[in-house]
């Protein structure tokens, strides 16, 4: 039997669903995103180097899904400050950083957590 494509599958679930939840965590707390980004790249690389030398398919397959996920996950952290600025994802008042987000003129960002509410019925706003 061949278990690759069971393999492949949960590692790029797990690791997709893994970076998803640690770029919202980590660009939340963090005061800069430039330190967990260059993390992320550094072992991004390092398990793509880990998936050229590694002795077998199924480790391989392993360290190149994950070392993908990280290194797109560094970026994603760009993207998700973006999308604080646009009141898409939620600001952190005690992050330094996200306060000058907030105190910005032409910024939407919002402390509300849209994700963590009950449905309304109608548009919300954080007024």
């Amino acid at each position: 039997m061949n278990f690759i494509g069971l393999i492949a599958a949960a590692t790029a679930f797990l690791s997709i669903w893994l970076g998803h939840v640690a770029v919202r965590k980590i660009e939340f707390i963090s005061p800069t995103i430039w330190i967990p980004s260059l993390i992320f790249i550094v072992f991004g690389i390092v398990c793509e180097w880990l998936s050229l030398i590694a002795p077998n398919l199924q480790f391989a397959t392993i360290f190149g899904i994950l070392g993908i996920t990280l290194l797109f996950d560094a970026f994603e952290f760009i993207r998700q400050q973006r999308r604080v600025r646009k009141g898409h994802a939620p600001a952190n008042s005690k992050n330094s950083r996200h306060a000058a987000i907030l105190a910005e003129l032409n910024s939407h960002a919002t402390t509300l957590d849209l994700l963590k509410r009950e449905p309304i019925g109608q548009r919300v706003t954080d007024h």
